[in-house]
């Protein structure tokens, strides 16, 4: 199953509540793309049982997900990432890929480059990119 791949990690030193953390990092790997509309999670008493932390905990995490529309729950089948909020996903992504862009203005400006030259050299990475 696919979500043998989600890794998430409890850090007791985090000042995030145990459900909070779950929720984020399963948030993470929907909006990387990590994890796909359709795919299985695990269920709510395996994945306390992984973690080792209170059923009640990563229930509270998977009510929230499902609150944002990230994932649905089937009766009887558990728990699955939904594919109603597209819309959400690639906002969210759109706002990574912004912070990232910005980052990337910042140190071109940093070592001089021109809006030009940066332009530039993003069309040259994308159509070397499209080729591969």
């Amino acid at each position: 199953m696919r979500w043998r791949n989600l890794k998430v990690i409890i850090s007791n030193a985090s000042s995030d509540p145990i459900y909070i953390q779950i929720m984020n990092q399963i948030r993470q790997s929907i909006l990387n793309g990590e994890l796909h509309a359709g795919d299985s999670l695990p269920s709510i008493r395996q994945l306390a049982k992984d973690l080792q932390v209170s059923v009640i905990t990563t229930k509270r995490a998977y009510e929230e997900l499902e609150k944002e529309k990230l994932i649905d729950s089937v009766v009887g089948k558990g728990c699955f990432v939904s594919g109603a909020n597209k819309e959400f996903i690639r906002e969210q992504r759109m706002k990574r890929l912004e912070e990232k862009m910005i980052e990337i203005i910042q140190e071109s400006q940093e070592i001089g480059m021109t809006q030009q030259e940066v332009v530039d050299y993003l069309t040259l990475l994308y159509e070397e990119e499209q080729q591969s």
